[in-house]
């Protein structure tokens, strides 16, 4: 971090925030810190021990903010720029964030981060704890190192944020941290499927958009990954990637949600419905449905829901 742009006195490092640059804050920013006692006593009691918020914000137009953290934060950091640009250093890297960027970084890893200049960031922020909390960072595929996203649903995680800093700005009562810890595993969810599923326009978003056009069909492997532009293998390699199995297996699970859709809103005869999601001979769908509900297309018309 040799070349980092932050230098400044040893007065102005704080435990839980690493050394600071612009201490006295930003024109119209909003900023709550839960005190420290209180989170030490929320990690001790059920659900917020899994997860809570510590600290959450907004600072916009940021001129002059930074922060470096040699050996890392209590918490996991969630950053979303909404306007201007900002920078992140990790591992000897120096990362340019924008308007719709996101930062996620796991506890404990060194970094170093600021505004830039001429067009400050502005930027929703929050920490969080828990024990919960790696694993949701997993799921996100970052797995210990620092992510950079950009987000296709920025407006709803923003408006996630937003909700937690409002919470927190009410109090930080027992009940209000509870309210806040489902606010921030909706928001690391969000952030999870916002990476994972494919953006608009790639190969793997025109694939699953033709499967789901064509569940009354059968489609080749080989001539969707013609059509998309990409080799059999690779096709193959992003549904893993993001489905958890192939293509045919995400097409029939198209398929079969489909089939469960008509048998709960429809007198359609199982025959009928099998037509309808490509599959011509009734008694290959019903085995085919067995295997994915456990039952029969007939028991399952007749199970009670809801």
């Amino acid at each position: 971090m040799a070349d980092l742009a932050i230098h400044l006195d040893d007065s102005l490092i704080l435990p839980q925030y690493g050394r600071m640059q612009r201490p006295d804050g930003f024109d119209r920013q909003r900023l709550t810190v839960v005190p420290r006692p209180l989170v030490a006593a929320a990690l001790a009691r059920p659900v917020t021990r899994r997860m809570i918020v510590t600290d959450a914000g907004w600072f916009p137009r940021a001129e002059g903010h930074g922060r470096e953290r040699p050996t890392g934060a209590a918490e996991t950091i969630v950053i979303v720029c909404v306007a201007g640009t900002g920078w992140l250093e990790h591992d000897g890297t120096r990362t340019l964030v924008g308007a719709g960027g996101a930062i996620v970084i796991p506890r404990g890893v060194a970094h170093a981060y600021g505004a830039g200049t001429g067009d400050p960031w502005t930027i929703w922020w929050c920490h969080v704890g828990g024990s919960d909390t790696a694993e949701l960072v997993d799921a996100m595929g970052v797995s210990g190192a620092v992510l950079t996203l950009s987000l296709r649903s920025i407006d709803r995680i923003t408006a996630q944020l937003d909700e937690i800093v409002s919470a927190l700005e009410r109090d930080t009562t027992p009940a209000r941290l509870i309210a806040t810890a489902g606010m921030a595993w909706r928001l690391f969810t969000l952030l999870a499927v916002d990476r994972i599923l494919p953006e608009d326009g790639t190969p793997l978003e025109r694939a699953m958009r033709y499967l789901d056009e064509r569940v009354d069909g059968r489609v080749q492997v080989n001539e969707l990954a013609a059509l998309v532009g990409v080799s059999p293998s690779h096709l193959s390699a992003l549904f893993r990637g993001t489905t958890g199995g192939g293509v045919v297996a995400h097409h029939q699970s198209l398929k079969m949600a489909r089939a469960r859709h008509l048998l709960d809103t429809t007198d359609l005869t199982v025959a009928e419905i099998a037509r309808l999601v490509g599959m011509d001979d009734p008694f290959y769908f019903s085995r085919q449905f067995r295997k994915v509900h456990g039952m029969s297309p007939t028991q399952y018309r007749a199970t009670s829901k809801g």
